[in-house]
């Protein structure tokens, strides 16, 4: 395949010399848009790019797959490469949102451009929640875009499409969230109102030591080890459609060990006494399991009942809103307002990344700053 410029009415022309299937030459003419004088070298780089772009058309593989096609086989070949979780998550998320779109648009793979996709983006920031109340969140967003990203890398390999046009999309930015949390006191009158209540102990044990509730949900009695004092995070319950028991935690640094607080120990082994009672009471009604935290008859807490429940227990106290991940912040919060630094609590929150826990909780240290500025104020009145 060749090029050449052309001149016609002062402005330069890219003529791409292409060929049908009987080989019979089909100059195209591109207009370049600049006009002759002193923009040879730029026409001449223009067409240079454009002899590229063709030649990479010509050597596309043909393909009058649907887009949206596209990507549930994008789903199928990378289910083996996710964890259920993510598989999980994906899927949901394209058969409630994704799919629907596409499907009725009927557009083809080899016809997605750039404007194509930043009209999908832009109508579900706008009002993409299926409850219909408004646009979906800038991180939801880029959930989406992970998986058309993923799907049009996809047909590069396989080319199918030259380029991937995901690339030039414009997202809407990041929003800031700002962590609730609560004072020491706030939660020891939680954990007070709440102390005969079943999830009592799992609220306690998140509190304490900052868990996710993935962590807190997994702990079995293998987690704990009463000769050693230590508490141990190896085991993860999460769920997005259906309940995933997982034997790791969500990344190495999340894989930790903490010492067991004297009342955590106590309120432990008085579950594993209680534990053992149940079985004998229940019988073949008894859910056999290894996990500490559960119904009386073995059945394990839900993740969503933890969530809704935990919802409830502060509306009827009174008690200010937070979300259940929350307490994860409040511990944190508790933590560095003692004079722990951001790498103590990385480490004890199991954030793969300091910057992470920088990011999260750098503005919550407001009586260490107000003590700063405290002294910073009498060192400079003493100069003046």
């Amino acid at each position: 395949m060749t090029a050449s410029l052309q001149i016609k009415n002062d402005i330069y022309y890219i003529v791409i010399n292409t060929y049908d299937k009987d080989g019979k030459r089909k100059p195209k003419w591109i207009s370049s848009g600049l006009a002759v004088k002193g923009n040879k070298k730029r026409a001449e780089q223009m067409m240079r790019e454009k002899l590229r772009e063709y030649e990479a058309k010509e050597n596309l593989v043909y393909s009058d797959m649907l887009f949206s096609d596209a990507i549930r086989q994008w789903l199928k070949d990378s289910a083996a490469r996710m964890d259920s979780v993510t598989l999980q998550g994906n899927e949901h998320l394209a058969k409630v949102q994704l799919l629907p779109y596409f499907d009725n648009l009927k557009i083809k793979l080899v016809d997605v451009n750039r404007r194509v996709l930043q009209a999908y983006f832009d109508e579900k920031s706008k009002s993409g929640r299926i409850d219909g109340k408004g646009g979906l969140s800038p991180q939801s967003v880029r959930l989406h875009k992970n998986i058309l990203f993923q799907t049009l890398k996809e047909a590069v390999r396989d080319g199918i499409i030259p380029n991937n046009p995901c690339e030039q999309v414009t997202l809407p930015k990041m929003q800031r969230y700002e962590s609730k949390y609560y004072s020491m006191e706030q939660l020891n009158t939680l954990l007070e109102v709440i102390k005969d209540e079943p999830l009592y102990p799992l609220i306690k044990l998140t509190s304490v030591y900052g868990l996710r509730r993935s962590e807190v949900l997994g702990l079995k009695w293998d987690s704990v080890d009463f000769e050693n004092g230590t508490l141990t995070i190896k085991h993860t319950v999460t769920k997005v459609i259906e309940v995933v028991e997982k034997d790791k935690t969500k990344n190495a640094a999340s894989h930790r060990s903490f010492p067991l607080m004297p009342e955590i120990r106590k309120m432990l082994l008085d579950l594993k006494e209680q534990d053992k009672v149940n079985r004998k009471l229940f019988g073949r009604e008894y859910t056999a399991n290894d996990y500490i935290l559960k119904w009386d008859d073995g059945r394990p807490f839900a993740p969503d009942y933890v969530t809704r429940r935990f919802r409830v227990l502060l509306e009827k106290n009174d008690l200010p809103h937070i979300r259940f991940h929350e307490l994860r912040h409040s511990c944190a919060s508790f933590l560095i307002n003692m004079g722990f630094s951001l790498k103590d609590v990385q480490e004890w929150l199991g954030h793969s990344d300091i910057r992470m826990t920088a990011n999260i909780y750098s503005h919550i240290d407001v009586s260490r700053k107000k003590s700063m500025a405290d002294m910073l104020s009498s060192r400079l009145a003493e100069k003046t």
